[in-house]
C-alpha cells in the first residue's frame, strides 16, 4: 500500500494542529480558542502525509481524511512516546476503524522495540473492550532508536532525537523545500541551559513545536515530570537560530484566558511565536535551492553534516522573528 498523498499538493511544508493539549482532553467553553484535544499534529511535505502522535485529536484527523476520500492509503504515524495523551485516539482513527486503510506506527523510545506489545496491553480487555486486530483496517509496527534518521521507501527522510522525559521520548525534524519544522515534545529542560543535542537538532528551523506545559512557577513544583516552559523554548530557539516557537502540550488547567496571556508574553519575547491552537494550519512555501546550501528537500536533498545513522524500513514494499510568513488558517 502506498503512503498517503494529497492530490495536487504543492512543494511546501504544512502543519495542522489536531490536538494541542497535554495530559487529558479538556473540552468546554473556556478551551474553545486553543483547544481541548490532546496531542496530534499533521505534517505534509508537499503531498506526503505524516501524523505525529495519536492523542484524542487523532480521531478528528481521521475523520478529515475520510471526508477527503483519502483515508484508504497508508498513513505513517510517528509517536513521541506511549503515554496516554499521545495514543488514546488511535483506535478511533477512521481509516482503521472503518477500513480499509493501513496505519504504520513508528516508535523510537523503547530501545528499538516497536509499540506492538504495549498496544496489545493498552488496547485489550480489561483496559479496552476489544483488541486492535478486530478493526477493519490494518496496523503495522516499526521500532527504531531515537537519534536515528528514518528513511522511507519513497526517499523521504525524517530526523529524530531522544528527549529527556520519563521513559524517554522522541523529537522529529521535517525538512522539505528548504523549510524545516521540529516537533519537540515531551521533554524537561535543565537549569544549565538548552540541551546541546536538541539545539543542534533544531538548528535553523522555521518553527519549533515545543512542550510548554508549565509556567516557571508551576515547574518548580513538578520537577521530574518531564515537561518544560515556553521560556525554555525561547532559549532553545535563540540558541538554535530557529525562527519561531509554537507553544504546545498545554496544561489541563490553562484555559483560553491563561493561554492568551502566555501568548502575549511569548510573542514579545520571540516575535512571530505563538501558542498553538487546535485546527490551526501553517503553510511554509518552498524555497529555491541555493548553491552550496543545506538540505532543501525531503527527497534527494543534501544531507546535513554529522547526521545520525539511518533507520531503513525492514522489508519495505512499494507501497515560520519570525515564522517567515507562513500562511495561517484557523479551522
Amino acid at each position: 500500500m502506498m503512503p498517503e498523498r494529497v492530490v495536487g499538493g504543492d512543494d511546501g511544508l504544512s502543519v495542522r494542529f489536531w490536538g494541542t493539549r497535554g495530559s487529558l482532553p479538556m473540552p468546554g467553553s473556556d478551551t474553545i480558542v486553543y483547544g481541548g484535544n490532546t496531542c496530534c499534529v499533521e505534517v505534509r511535505l508537499g503531498d506526503r502525509l505524516f501524523v505525529v502522535d495519536a492523542g484524542s485529536g487523532f480521531e478528528a484527523a481521521g475523520r478529515a481524511l475520510a471526508l477527503l476520500g483519502s483515508g484508504s492509503g497508508r498513513v505513517d504515524l510517528l509517536l513521541s512516546h506511549l503515554h496516554h495523551d499521545h495514543i488514546s485516539g488511535l483506535p478511533f482513527f477512521a481509516p482503521i476503524l472503518k477500513g480499509p486503510g493501513e496505519l504504520r506506527v513508528f516508535c523510537g523510545n523503547l530501545g528499538g522495540e516497536s509499540a506492538a506489545a504495549a498496544f496489545g496491553t493498552m488496547f485489550a480487555p480489561p483496559l479496552f473492550p476489544v483488541t486492535l486486530d478486530v478493526l477493519p483496517g490494518h496496523i503495522a509496527h516499526v521500532g527504531f532508536r531515537a537519534g536515528e534518521t528514518l528513511t522511507f521507501e519513497d526517499g523521504v527522510s525524517v530526523a529524530t532525537c531522544p528527549l529527556r522525559h520519563p521513559g524517554g521520548a522522541t523529537a522529529y525534524r521535517f525538512d522539505h523545500g528548504g523549510r524545516s519544522v521540529c516537533y519537540v515534545s515531551d521533554m524537561e529542560h535543565v537549569d544549565t541551559g538548552p540541551d546541546a543535542d536538541v539545539v543542534a537538532f533544531c538548528r535553523g528551523a522555521d518553527l519549533v513545536i515545543y512542550d510548554a506545559m508549565f509556567t516557571e512557577a508551576e515547574l518548580s513544583r513538578c520537577r521530574g515530570w518531564g515537561h518544560s516552559t515556553w521560556n525554555a523554548g525561547v532559549d532553545l530557539c535563540r540558541a538554535a537560530g530557529a525562527e519561531a516557537l509554537a507553544a504546545f502540550h498545554h496544561h489541563k488547567g490553562h484555559d483560553d484566558a491563561a493561554l492568551a496571556a502566555i501568548e502575549a508574553e511569548l510573542a514579545e519575547a520571540l516575535p512571530g511565536s505563538f501558542v498553538a491552537r487546535e485546527g490551526q494550519t501553517l503553510t511554509f512555501p518552498a524555497r529555491r535551492s541555493r548553491e552550496g546550501g543545506g538540505l532543501v528537500s525531503a527527497r534527494g536533498g543534501r544531507r546535513r553534516t554529522g547526521e545520525p545513522p539511518e533507520a531503513r524500513l525492514p522489508g519495505a514494499r512499494s507501497p515560520a522573528g519570525r515564522v517567515k510568513n507562513p500562511h495561517f488558517e484557523h479551522g
